[in-house]
């Protein structure tokens, strides 16, 4: 397993940016696939972006398309989420996620996670 701490979160107001990162240790993060999940409270933990391991293939939830954008520079052992036009239905703890092979867009496919950062986003 590989691990990881995101940084980033904070208090925004809405249309504005953050941009989370997530560094890893442990392993290198070449040949993993990384993913961005959220959790609000009282809500189950949701998928927000994923990238494949080369940074080829992403994918987005419908909710964050057209505003988010995940990345990662694996010499850095590091990804990032990239988000804009944020909206206080954004609010959530953020996790980031790894796990071998491919892309994924399921919670439980993950097998390695962040402890999280808050973004808040006032209305």
């Amino acid at each position: 397993q590989v691990q990881l701490v995101e940084s980033g979160g904070g208090l925004v107001q809405a249309g504005g940016s953050l941009r989370l990162s997530c560094a890893g240790s442990g392993r290198t993060f070449s040949g993993y696939a990384m993913g961005w999940f959220r959790q609000a409270p009282g809500k189950e933990r949701e998928f927000v972006a994923a990238i494949s391991w080369s940074g080829s293939s992403t994918q987005y939830a419908d909710s964050v398309k057209g505003r988010f954008t995940i990345s990662r520079d694996n010499a850095k052992n590091s990804m990032y989420l990239q988000m804009n036009s944020l909206k206080p239905e954004d609010t959530a703890a953020y996790y980031c996620a790894a796990r071998k092979t491919v892309l994924a867009i399921i919670t439980s496919d993950y097998d390695s996670w962040g402890q999280g950062t808050q973004v808040t986003v006032s209305s």
